[in-house]
């Protein structure tokens, strides 16, 4: 422990920055402030994938071709020695993506310069290229099996098909009809951001020839009623092949007639052949199990596991299962925090997770015997990472900073180092001053927040404030990275943030986070309450005269529930996707389960529940003037919600504006429209709050 702590002090000063705008402004320099344009044209590093041998890792890198209104993926390898620079792989240049070695250094990937979405190889690291699939629809996503001769593929088919002749065929007659109307005779009808068009996201099983091309894949999940991997962010962690190469492991929901209210996905085992038989390995738990991992020996097989079905923020617990026998038991039960990404050790003895910890998300290794935790970094935000054999890498952003690969060898001692620089022209800009508090919330309990003093701000003066509010509400506003709702934009137009991670947020253990449920508006409300009192009197540059409060989705929600609950403090308000009416919400959004389980049951049961924390019943103290942004294809809260906000505001006669995207789903994705939204939302608070 005393090493990961010296690890986390020494790390603090690049997590938090604090020590360049200090001196740019002692020294009267000009200040290059972070905007929210080099937001939109920031490079997106993700995804580190690590040679065989440990001595290369290729990592992807979206830039944005804001021209084009596009983003523009390549793939790059940089020898994790760090000993040269990184090299964009001549392979990018026809679109590559999900780069995956195999165990002979081959490295495969995905690329639509056929046409279509297929699995590529290069024998030669990435200089050239061969098409290994030829299928007739997308490869959604790929997994090689252990000894790199057979290829598993996730593919959208019809399931009532024979076989993908069949799903093919009815896809294009669909296409062809000049009737437009669908039939549903069970839900889901639509998710995230699309309608359901029959089809079900499946698996199949190609053998790879000696010409390196895959033979005729196999439809090893045929027959089983439900997508693998999940809509909409299911991936290649949702399955793997058996150690021995014969057999799939999955994580899926049956779909049945009670999809949109159920969590329990199980992991099921199937053969290759197409038999249509599926072994139910966590039959005995109606909760979430997920991201099966078996051990380097073959012998276990590690995944995550909830405890409560309906409930999609339960504490995801380190579960071990015997391979021979089916026994489990489970590791770093008194652990309270939520496991994520887990990877085993090469000797099999620690698995690594990634975990929501205290306004970070760290990378924690868990001693397979004994249970023991130790995290492995320090603040800031671990987003993905890979093993090597003397190490790891991993991907970590912060408040100040977006993703860059790190190196850091498996001794507790060692301290990090730096391999990748994604985003050189970010050097010479001086970001926010950051600062972690704590204050005494609801119940007297301790809360979290963040404060960020505007760059460049003379002593003694005061600025204006944003106050962000996150969704979820299971979520965090912590010391991580964001593309969209960037605390760090904010600060460079002038503003001073400020951000609490009430009753409800992750990383602060199990009974913090369930606290949330069935009290949206009194909980959480008093947190940002005594949040924002706490800032006002600590940090004296706070401008409380000129503040506005700003949030997306559950954020947006609590906008509209302060704009009749708490609307003095605030000059402005922002509310994007944001809940109207808790008991509208109950029938129209997708995933029902989430409602539910938020408000006690579904709507006919207990009515009450969603009426108790309505917005709708406070309407008539409205005052605040208000921006509305909506998402058209936003199915989660849909546009209804959002219109009828901008109704009620207009009809009450108060100050209000509406920005619809008529392509964007709850987020904002499209780099023009990302630009928009920024020069709208930064136009609102300052006329609010810098006109004079």
């Amino acid at each position: 422990m005393r090493s990961a702590l010296l690890f986390s002090a020494a790390l603090a000063a690049l997590a938090l920055g604090a020590a360049a705008p200090a001196a740019a402004q002692q020294a009267g320099a000009q200040i290059d402030r972070f905007t929210y344009d080099d937001l939109i044209m920031v490079n997106r590093l993700s995804d580190p994938q690590v040679s065989p041998d440990g001595a290369t890792v290729i990592y992807s890198v979206r830039a944005t071709d804001l021209p084009n209104n596009r983003g523009v993926s390549s793939l790059y390898a940089q020898p994790v020695a760090g000993e040269s620079e990184p090299r964009r792989l001549a392979i990018s240049d026809g679109g590559a993506n999900t780069a995956r070695w195999a165990p002979d250094g081959k490295l495969y990937f995905l690329s639509g310069r056929s046409g279509s979405s297929q699995v590529w190889v290069s024998a030669d690291q990435g200089a050239s290229a061969a098409q290994v699939t030829d299928l007739p629809v997308d490869v959604q996503t790929y997994r090689l099996s252990p000894a790199g001769d057979r290829l598993a593929v996730a593919l959208a088919v019809h399931p009532d098909c024979a076989d993908l002749a069949c799903s093919v065929a009815k896809t294009e007659a669909e296409a062809a009809s000049k009737s437009t109307g669908q039939v549903y005779d069970r839900v889901f009808v639509r998710h995230w951001d699309t309608w359901a068009d029959g089809t079900q996201n499946h698996l199949f099983v190609a053998p790879i020839g000696a010409d390196g091309r895959a033979g005729e894949a196999v439809w090893v999940t045929k027959g089983f009623d439900g997508d693998t991997p999940s809509k909409p962010f299911g991936d290649e962690n949702d399955f793997t092949f058996t150690p021995d190469g014969q057999g799939i492991v999955f994580s899926a929901r049956v779909a049945g007639k009670t999809e949109p209210w159920s969590t329990n996905f199980d992991l099921f085992r199937t053969d290759l052949s197409g038999s249509g038989q599926f072994a139910n390995l966590t039959d005995a738990n109606d909760a979430w199990d997920a991201g099966p991992v078996f051990s380097p020996d073959g012998r276990t097989l590690a995944y995550r596991a909830m405890a409560r079905p309906g409930f999609e923020a339960d504490r995801y617990v380190v579960t071990l299962m015997d391979v021979a026998t089916g026994r489990t038991r489970q590791i770093a039960t008194e652990w309270d925090r939520s496991a994520d990404s887990l990877q085993w050790s090469p000797d099999g003895r620690t698995v690594y997770v990634t975990a929501g910890d205290v306004g970070q998300t760290r990378l924690f290794g868990i001693d397979v015997r004994s249970g023991n935790v130790v995290p492995m970094t320090g603040p800031g935000h671990v987003g993905a990472f890979d093993l090597t054999p003397t190490g790891f890498v991993f991907s970590r952003d912060a408040l100040d900073s977006p993703a860059e690969l790190w190196f850091k060898t498996y001794r507790g001692r060692e301290m990090p180092r730096q391999i990748t620089r994604a985003n050189p022209q970010l050097a010479d800009e001086i970001f926010g001053e950051a600062e972690q508090f704590t204050f005494a919330g609801w119940n007297g309990e301790t809360v979290h927040g963040y404060v960020i003093k505007p760059a460049g701000l003379a002593p003694g003066e005061k600025a204006p404030v944003a106050f962000l509010i996150h969704g979820g509400p299971q979520g965090s506003f912590g010391n991580g990275w964001s593309y969209r709702w960037n605390p760090q934009s904010y600060a460079g137009a002038g503003y001073a943030v400020v951000m609490i991670d009430f009753h409800g947020s992750t990383g602060y253990g199990q009974a913090f986070t369930d606290s949330i449920s069935q009290h949206w508006g009194d909980r959480p409300l008093e947190d940002l309450q005594k949040g924002w009192a706490h800032a006002l009197s600590t940090y004296d540059f706070l401008d409380g005269d000129r503040a506005c409060a700003l949030g997306a989705s559950y954020g947006g929600y609590m906008v509209n529930w302060i704009a009749g609950n708490w609307n003095e403090p605030w000059k402005c308000l922002v509310n994007h996707d944001g809940v109207f009416d808790t008991r509208a919400m109950g029938y129209e959004t997708e995933e029902l389960w989430f409602t539910e389980w938020e408000n006690g049951g579904p709507v006919f049961e207990n009515p009450e529940g969603y009426e108790r924390f309505n917005p709708v019943h406070h309407v008539d103290k409205w005052r605040v003037p208000m921006l509305v942004v909506q998402g058209d294809l936003d199915f989660r809260i849909p546009t209804s919600q959002g219109l009828a906000t901008f109704n009620a505001l207009q009809r009450r006669g108060i100050e209000s504006r509406l920005l619809v995207f008529p392509d964007e789903n709850h987020w904002v994705l499209k780099s023009a429209n990302s630009l928009q939204w920024h020069q709208t939302v930064f136009g609102w608070l300052d006329q609010h709050l810098k006109a004079e």
